[in-house]
């Protein structure tokens, strides 16, 4: 059995649409490409992802779900436990791969309801962090300058290097042993 057969329709779905916005630009994101590059039929598509909104929608939730699944991984993995909210979420955003910042970057302002649906997401990270032990102006700094460093690179707003880059993240993670 092909590696393909392997994964979920679903998956297999927004691998592809991602793989287009990608490689191609959202402005290719069609219905029918997307069920060409994952080799389903159309129906197939429309069963998952009604809409080609739907379908965006479903991109912005899996990623927002692989991200959520790191930090939750990271802080159970953390020994130490005050700063490990702030400590997982600077890490994981520090780590997080450039195939998920250009499809973001493309799916982010198709429409209010991709945005509504991060909402509640950055409300539970937020609350998190700011209960985390820690300063909660430090922990809520340490989150928006590593949401800042994200969008940077993201957008390729002059993000600093990466030796800068290296030496930030070192000193926000120093700020994450500090005792509230």
């Amino acid at each position: 059995m092909s590696e393909t057969n392997k994964t979920p329709k679903r998956i297999q779905i927004l691998m592809a649409a991602s793989k287009i916005v990608k490689e191609l630009g959202l402005e290719h994101l069609t219905l029918d490409a997307v069920a060409k590059e994952a080799g389903i039929s159309k129906g197939g598509l429309l069963y998952h992802f009604p809409t080609k909104d739907a379908l965006i929608l479903g991109m912005v939730q899996e990623l927002t779900n692989r991200f959520s699944t790191e930090v939750d991984q990271k802080v159970k993995e953390d020994r130490k436990e005050k700063g490990k909210w702030s400590r997982a979420y600077l890490e994981a955003t520090a780590n997080s791969s450039n195939d998920m910042n250009s499809v973001l970057a493309a799916v982010l302002f198709t429409g209010p309801s991709v945005v509504e649906g991060l909402h509640e997401q950055y409300k539970t990270w937020q609350k998190n962090i700011e209960n985390d032990g820690l300063n909660p102006v430090h922990s809520t700094i340490i989150r928006l300058v590593a949401d800042g460093l994200w969008f940077t690179d993201m957008f390729g707003l002059a993000p600093p290097d990466d030796d800068l880059k290296k030496k930030i993240i070192h000193e926000l993670t120093n700020w994450t042993g500090e005792v509230k």
